[in-house]
C-alpha cells in the first residue's frame, strides 16, 4: 500500500467510526509505525480534512449542531476538575475544548470532546499520568471551555449548576 492509499484508508476509518480513534491503534490495522499515522494525519489536515487531535485519538470534526457557548471555570484539584466536567455531561453538554490565556503565546486551547462520564473518567486518568500538561495549571486553575448543547436551556442550567458548586469563575 502506498502512502496515498494509506491515508485514505485512514479517512475511511475515521469515516466509519463512533468514537477517537488513537494513532497507535491506526498504525496496528496499517501496519506501519504511529509516527507515519501521526504524519498522514497531518498531511491530511493540511490537506483540508477536518481531523481533530483530542485526548483519546483522532476524530473528524463534530458538525455544530444546538447550542454552543463559552464558561469560564475555576478548579485547583482533580476532584474539582472531575466535578466540574462531570457536571456539565451529566447535565447533557459536551465539552468541546478547554482553553486559556498564556502571556507569551496568547490563546492555548485543547480539544477534549468529552461527552460522558466514561470520556471524563479517561481523561482524568490521563491527567493524573501527566498532570504538567494540563493548561490550566498555567492559570493557577482558571481556563475556558466551549460547550455544545441541544439547547441554551440546558447550556444554562450547566451555568447554573456550575455557579451553585463555585466552579464558574
Amino acid at each position: 500500500m502506498n502512502a496515498a492509499q494509506r491515508r485514505e484508508k485512514i479517512l475511511q476509518q475515521l469515516h466509519g467510526a463512533s468514537a477517537p480513534i488513537s494513532a497507535s491503534a491506526l498504525a496496528a490495522k496499517l501496519g506501519v509505525s504511529r509516527q507515519i499515522v501521526v504524519g498522514d494525519v497531518a498531511l491530511l489536515r493540511a490537506g483540508g480534512a477536518e481531523i481533530e487531535a483530542t485526548p483519546r485519538g483522532y476524530q473528524f470534526h463534530p458538525t455544530p449542531g444546538g447550542y454552543t457557548g463559552i464558561l469560564a471555570c475555576v478548579h485547583r484539584t482533580a476532584d474539582e476538575m472531575r466535578t466540574e466536567l462531570y457536571t456539565v455531561v451529566d447535565q447533557g453538554g459536551v465539552v468541546v475544548d478547554v482553553a486559556v490565556e498564556n502571556p507569551l503565546y496568547g490563546e492555548l486551547r485543547g480539544n477534549l470532546n468529552l461527552a460522558s462520564r466514561y470520556d471524563v473518567d479517561t481523561f482524568i486518568t490521563q491527567a493524573a499520568n501527566t498532570p504538567e500538561c494540563l493548561l490550566s495549571r498555567m492559570t493557577g486553575g482558571v481556563h475556558l471551555h466551549t460547550l455544545r448543547c441541544p439547547d441554551e436551556e440546558t447550556f444554562q442550567r450547566i451555568e447554573a449548576a456550575l455557579r451553585k458548586k463555585g466552579i464558574l469563575y
